[in-house]
C-alpha cells in the first residue's frame, strides 16, 4: 500500500526529525496532519508545504490529544498513519531525579505514545489497515547515564511497540519503532546545553562526544529517520510489524 491519498498524523511536527517525516510523508502523497504546542511553528511546517493541516495539543493531556485527533479527523478523514514522534529529554544523575522529573518524562515519551494508540488503532483494525511507527531512541535499545527517567521510558515505547504489534498482527496494522541515535535536531542542542551548564564542560566537547558514539563519526540526520518512517509506512513493508530500527550509524548492532 502507497501512503499516497492515506491521512497520516505526526505528533511533534513543528521541528526536527517530526517536521522531516511530516515533509517525507507529504512528498510520498500522504495527506498529513501535524500536532504540537507551538502554533506558529506549526502553521509554518503548513506554510511550508509538508503538511496538510495542523492542530494544536500537549500530547501529555489525554483530553487535549483526543481533541487533536478528532480535529484532524474531521478535518481530513479517517487517519491511516500515525507518527507518535514527540519527545523530550531532561538530564540528572539518579540522585537529583525526582519524582517530577521521572513522571514529565514518561508522560511524553510513553504515556502520550499509549494514548495515541489506544485513541487511533482500533478503529485502524476495524479498517483493516494502519501504519504506526514510534519514534523511540537508541536510549529504547541500550543505556546512557544521566537519562534514567528517558531511557525507561524509551525501553518501554519499544516494549509496547512489540506487544501491540503482536496484539495486530492479523488485523492490516503494523506497529514498529524507529530509533535514531544523536541527531542533529534542537533536542540534541537542548541536551548539549544542559549537560555544559550543569557539569561546566564546554559545549564543544560534549557535541563531540555525542559525535564519537556514531561508529561513522558524525550526527545522525533528520531526513535519514524520516526516510526510515516512509519505509515503514510504504508498499513492501507490510510483513515487518514489532520491529525496532536503529538509525544511528552502527552504534547498536
Amino acid at each position: 500500500m502507497e501512503p499516497a491519498g492515506r491521512h497520516a498524523l505526526v505528533t511533534g511536527g513543528g521541528r526536527g526529525i517530526g517536521a522531516s517525516i511530516a515533509g517525507a510523508l507529504t512528498g510520498a502523497g500522504a495527506v498529513v496532519t501535524v500536532v504540537g504546542r507551538n502554533t506558529s511553528l506549526l502553521a509554518g511546517i503548513v506554510a511550508a508545504g509538508d503538511a496538510a493541516g495542523w492542530v494544536q495539543a500537549d500530547v501529555t493531556d489525554t483530553d487535549s490529544l483526543a481533541t487533536a485527533v478528532a480535529r484532524a479527523e474531521a478535518a481530513q478523514g479517517p487517519l491511516a498513519i500515525l507518527v507518535n514522534n514527540a519527545g523530550a529529554a531532561e538530564t540528572a544523575p539518579l540522585a537529583r531525579t525526582d519524582r517530577a522529573l521521572w513522571d514529565r518524562m514518561l508522560a511524553v515519551n510513553l504515556t502520550s505514545v499509549f494514548e495515541a494508540m489506544r485513541l487511533v488503532v482500533p478503529a485502524m483494525s476495524v479498517r483493516g489497515y494502519g501504519r504506526v511507527v514510534n519514534i523511540a531512541s537508541t536510549a529504547g535499545l541500550t543505556g546512557y547515564p544521566y537519562v534514567a527517567a528517558y531511557v525507561a521510558a524509551k525501553h518501554a515505547v519499544v516494549g509496547l511497540t512489540r506487544a501491540l504489534a503482536l496484539e495486530h498482527a492479523k488485523s492490516g496494522v503494523t506497529i514498529n519503532a524507529v530509533c535514531p541515535g544523536f541527531t542533529g535536531t534542537d533536542l540534541l542542542a537542548n541536551s548539549v546545553a544542559s549537560v555544559a551548564s550543569k557539569s561546566g564542560r564546554p559545549a564543544a566537547d560534549i557535541l563531540a562526544s555525542y559525535v564519537r558514539a556514531n561508529p561513522q563519526g558524525r550526527l545522525v540526520l533528520p531526513t535519514e529517520v524520516a526516510a526510515a518512517v516512509l519505509f515503514l509506512c510504504g508498499p513492501g513493508s507490510g510483513a515487518m510489524t514489532g520491529q525496532s530500527i536503529a538509525v544511528a550509524g552502527g552504534e547498536i548492532l
